[in-house]
């Protein structure tokens, strides 16, 4: 930025030609006049000279200055004077210094910075004339560097962001491969257990006909049934964790499809004393839909609301209750399922979903860990997510939201 001094008189003095010599008031004139703050000091460090830039960087004259006792100390910050005693001390030693920093305090207690720089000076014969130093602004440079320091440092924060960004989808895809190659060998491992199964339930069914009712351990043919049911349930959960849905999707209503779970539940309802109750939030229309309907695969939508009430059920106390609240809005559905149970750990959050992994073995001796792989397999089939949180000792809650209509 430029500005025009109005005051400059045109000249009268017939200045000197290229090469001819220069008055000693002339050479005095371009120092006074220089834009840096200039100054003269001798040999032990007095000052002998300052221009008239000094007002201009700290508010005192020129005069004021050559009265100082102790010039320059007092027009810089206290915490620079000992490094700038220690830099004087060089420069009367005969040094060369150039663009060390200081921060000046101005005569209204501004701040500002200044680049000094400094060189010895000699006369003709080789004899010291002392030192001569110069202080430049650098209030513009140093606002720069600070903007190019936030600049760089918010890059990097972009790069570390993006950088574990990349890490975290390479672990999700490399798990997400890891759960498709361990849900297609359990659909196979399904496949071939199911056909045996069914010749032992079959052998075992004829053997039952032929033997007396009062033989003993005839009441273990029921119990060997039940365990096969058991097996059947396990296998047909492992080979939902790969096989692509068959449904077709249908209008329904949503709190009527929860009235059915509930229902469905009331078997472990009595067994646990846990009781499920229903919380029905904001519902929206939504074109031809009223504000409980969706469309959607109910069949796959029940089975997932029956694992997670299940699940709840079976991690409550007696006495306690289990609530799924439902809302709707334009385009989405969104359903959760909590209970006031025993929680799972931070360590094992982000593992509820895995395969096999289970804490009912740790706290109710059943489980495989099949429940939530299927219905997070299901949930994401319809385009929809499912989120877990829990505290141990306050609770757990699963949230699962879907699209409205699935097209």
């Amino acid at each position: 930025m430029t500005k025009t001094n109005s005051n400059i008189k045109p000249v009268e003095a017939k200045l000197p030609r290229r090469g001819d010599p220069i008055e000693p008031d002339v050479f005095r004139a371009i120092a006074d006049c220089t834009y840096d703050w200039e100054s003269w000091h001798n040999s032990s460090g007095e000052i002998l000279w300052v221009n008239s830039a000094v007002e201009r960087f700290t508010g005192f004259t020129a005069s004021e200055c050559l009265a100082m006792d102790n010039y320059p100390f007092p027009l810089f910050s206290e915490e620079d004077r000992p490094r700038l005693a220690g830099y004087i001390a060089q420069m009367a030693a005969g040094s060369t210094g150039n663009n060390i920093e200081f921060n000046v305090i101005h005569r209204n207690g501004s701040n500002r910075w200044v680049a000094i720089s400094w060189q010895p000076m000699i006369d003709a014969t080789g004899c010291s004339l002392g030192f001569r130093v110069s202080k430049r602004d650098i209030a513009e440079k140093r606002a720069m560097r600070e903007q190019l320091r936030l600049h760089n440092e918010h890059l990097e924060q972009l790069v570390q962001e993006r950088t574990a960004r990349i890490a975290e989808l390479e672990r999700h895809r490399s798990k997400m491969e890891q759960l498709a190659s361990l849900g297609e060998l359990a659909a196979g491992v399904a496949h071939e257990i199911n056909n045996p199964l069914a010749g032992i339930r079959n052998a075992l069914l004829l053997i039952k006909r032929q033997l007396p009712p009062h033989i003993k351990h005839y009441e273990k043919f029921d119990l060997i049934d039940r365990e096969i049911d058991r097996i059947s349930g396990i296998t047909h959960q492992m080979y939902q964790l790969y096989r692509p849905s068959q449904q077709q999707q249908s209008r329904f209503s949503i709190l009527r499809t929860i009235d059915e779970v509930i229902c469905l539940s009331l078997p472990l309802s009595h067994k646990t004393r846990v009781e499920v109750k229903t919380r029905s939030d904001a519902m929206e229309p939504e074109g031809d839909l009223e504000p409980h309907e969706v469309v959607l695969r109910e069949g796959e939508l029940k089975q997932v609301l029956l694992n997670l009430v299940h699940n709840a059920m079976q991690a409550s106390q007696p006495g306690q209750t289990v609530e799924i609240s439902t809302s709707t809005d334009s385009s989405s559905l969104t359903i959760c399922v909590a209970d006031r149970g025993h929680g799972v750990a931070e360590l094992n959050i982000d593992r509820v979903f895995d395969p096999f992994f289970s804490t009912k073995a740790e706290t109710i001796g059943q489980g495989m860990g099949l429940g939530l792989s299927v219905t997070r397999s299901i949930v994401e089939a319809m385009k929809g997510t499912i989120e877990v949180t829990s505290e141990v000792g306050v609770g757990t809650q699963f949230t699962v939201r879907l699209p409205r209509r699935l097209h």
